[in-house]
Formats: structure tokens, C-alpha cells, sequence
């Protein structure tokens, strides 16, 4: 039977399965934490682009001019990190959580969810500064960007964690790769490692 005329239209909202039901209900927990919406935002803000952590990066490089070249190595891996991420994203091409119990809290530049690029770049600067300043940067910053992803409904719990194990490995392969001759040939002479890099010739002098 047909609707009487004035008759409010029934909308229907899809049950949330899965993933969907398990961010509404991470999310739902953590806003009701005093201030963890606008901490988010100022996150999502710092981290957009990794901007924010390149700009770090580089800071370092004109504070700390006898670790310059380190500073370097974390700019560029942090910076490599979220190149490999939005390549990652154009691959899976996983949507953006799209649900009515989901609030999503601040604009994206894209729809493409996997892995967080904020996560990735996050945890490749975290682990790379870390090891240059010798403070654990890591424990302190990546879970709090992990859950600011999710407090803003803008990414999957496998989002985040995809994006933290991604940008560790990009830290690893960074600091592997960085002291090798190949990579200290093409870099200005005032980023280069003091010690020689594997393949580079010794001085007989100093053995």
C-alpha cells in the first residue's frame, strides 16, 4: 500500500558489519575523552603531507649542524614513507569508512583509505628522529597518531596498523640504505657520513 500524502519517507541505515561496527565503537570510547577530538585535528594537521615531520627533519638539520647529514636521512625517509603509501593507495583503492555511526571529523585530500598515510609517515619519521636524537619518539607519538586516524573516522583499524608496519619498514630500509657508498657519492658533501659507508675504500692510515 502506497504512502498517505504528507507521510515522513522511511530512510533505512545499513547495519555496520565488520570493521565498520569495530571504528564506531573505537571511536564512540576515545571521543569521550576531554580534548581528543581537537588533538586529532591539530595531528591531522601536523601530519598532512608529513609536512609537518619534514619540517622537523630539517630544522635539525640547522640546529644540530654536526648531525646534518642525519637529520637528512630522516627528512628523506619520512618523505620516501609517504610517497610509498599514496602508491600503495592507488593500487588497493580501499574506500574511506562511509557510515552514518561513523563521524568523520575533517576533510581528506583523497577517498582512498589503505594504508593511512599519516600513520606510514608518522612512524618512518618517529623510528628514523628517534634513532638520530637517541629519544624514544616512537612509544609516545605513533600510538597517539594511530588513534587520532580513528577519532576522526577518516580510516580502518587496519588502516593505521598497515600504515605503521609500512612506514617501519621504509625506517629500516632507510637507515640500511643511507650509510652505503652508492648513496653517500650523490649526497653534498656536507650531508655525508663521517665514517666510511660498506663498499667505500679504508685509509691505511687508520688501520
Amino acid at each position: 500500500m502506497s504512502a498517505g500524502h504528507g507521510a515522513t519517507p522511511t530512510v533505512e541505515i545499513p547495519v555496520p558489519t565488520g570493521e565498520v561496527r569495530l571504528l564506531s565503537g573505537i571511536q564512540r570510547r576515545l571521543l569521550a575523552v576531554p580534548g581528543s577530538r581537537e588533538a586529532a585535528v591539530t595531528l591531522s594537521h601536523v601530519g598532512e603531507h608529513a609536512l609537518g615531520w619534514m619540517a622537523i627533519a630539517g630544522a635539525g638539520m640547522v640546529l644540530d649542524p654536526a648531525r646534518r647529514g642525519r637529520w637528512a636521512m630522516v627528512g628523506v625517509g619520512t618523505f620516501g614513507a609517504h610517497a610509498t603509501s599514496v602508491v600503495l593507495k592507488r593500487v588497493v583503492r580501499r574506500r574511506r569508512p562511509d557510515h552514518p555511526s561513523v563521524a568523520v571529523g575533517v576533510g581528506t585530500p583523497s577517498k582512498l583509505s589503505f594504508p593511512s598515510s599519516h600513520a606510514t609517515s608518522t612512524t618512518a619519521f618517529a623510528l628514523l628522529a628517534g634513532s638520530v636524537s637517541g629519544v624514544p619518539i616512537a612509544p609516545a607519538l605513533v600510538p597517539v597518531m594511530l588513534a587520532s586516524r580513528l577519532v576522526l573516522g577518516v580510516h580502518y583499524p587496519s588502516d593505521v596498523l598497515a600504515g605503521a608496519t609500512v612506514g617501519a619498514g621504509c625506517a629500516a630500509l632507510t637507515r640500511a640504505v643511507w650509510p652505503t657508498a652508492a648513496v653517500q657519492r650523490v649526497l653534498p658533501e656536507a650531508l655525508r657520513e663521517a665514517e666510511a659507508g660498506p663498499g667505500t675504500t679504508e685509509n691505511p692510515e687508520e688501520n
